[in-house]
């Protein structure tokens, strides 16, 4: 395997907390969400940071597809992510992707999905793990 590239960030205090990345381009505090008993507001939380950087590998990995067939569309992918209880002391993610492909048939579209998802790195990373549900709008 060839690493082509990493970075890093630091948290401190956990879901209440701050993180900031290595080069500080992120840097900012994070709150509970409203809905697991925190204070919410203008703050973003872990699973935020995950949808935001799902939806934009997976569709950069729709694009890198459609690049090399030659075809140009347009999309538009929107990662849902959320934490689920699995028993009093555990957690897990869900995950669902709604993508939008404009400049195909919709049988062209759901076989661009499915190549995208066999080699987005969330996607890949997730594979065995989290049940990945793809909507095509």
């Amino acid at each position: 395997m060839k690493q082509l590239f990493e970075t890093s960030a630091t948290t401190t205090g956990g879901r209440n907390g701050h993180v900031k990345s290595a080069d500080g381009v992120l840097d900012f505090n994070l709150k509970l969400p409203t809905q697991l008993g925190g204070d919410g507001g203008n703050y973003t939380n872990p699973e935020q940071l995950f949808a935001a950087g799902y939806s934009a590998c997976f569709d950069s990995a729709l694009q890198m597809i459609s690049g090399k067939e030659k075809l140009k569309i347009e999309s538009a992918t929107t990662a849902n992510i959320g934490l689920a209880m699995t028993d009093p002391n555990s957690y897990e993610l869900t995950a669902v992707l709604d993508v939008d492909i404009k400049g195909v048939d919709r049988a062209k579209a759901q076989e661009l999905l499915e190549k995208a998802h066999a080699i987005c790195p969330y996607s890949v990373a997730l594979k065995g793990n989290v049940d990945v549900k793809i909507n095509l709008k």
